[in-house]
């Protein structure tokens, strides 16, 4: 896929984020089950690849694109990458919070912020309801309200 015209707002397939939530899903429900923060770092690191460098260079985006995707039919719609990307930074506050809480010995925090995440994972990967989204564009409307005041 070519890169996007500079200053456009970049469009995604939206079954590629879910498909990625189905994934990082698994990789928190073995995290909270094995207790391993040097898997929720590496999970962070996944974030930070969507939330910085856009989603199209996550690795999870390049299991989709090689392997998912070429078996589907074209998506109905794409949608805006921007709220998925923001999505992946609250990941990415969260995988960091947890693995720093179970490599420092603070396993309370390690299990509550990879089970924070882990519900926000599940909930996109089952239902497609991305909480990250959603805050997203809370923020966006809250932003043109405070400068319409």
């Amino acid at each position: 896929m070519p890169d996007p015209i500079p200053g456009a707002p970049v469009r995604v397939d939206p079954r590629g984020p879910r498909f990625a939530a189905a994934l990082t899903t698994l990789v928190l429900f073995l995290v909270l089950a094995t207790g391993s923060g040097v898997l929720l770092a590496a999970q962070a690191v996944v974030f930070a690849l969507g939330a910085f460098l856009g989603l199209r260079r996550s690795p999870y985006a390049w299991v989709y694109r090689r392997l998912v995707r070429p078996r589907l039919g074209p998506p109905g719609e794409l949608e805006d990458e921007r709220p998925p990307r923001f999505a992946q930074g609250v990941g990415l506050a969260f995988a960091v919070a947890g693995a720093a809480g179970y490599l420092s010995g603070a396993t309370w925090l390690g299990i509550g912020a990879t089970a924070a995440a882990l519900a926000a994972a599940f909930l996109n990967a089952a239902f497609g309801y991305c909480l990250g989204c959603e805050a997203y564009l809370l923020a966006v409307r809250g932003r043109a309200r405070l400068g319409e005041g």
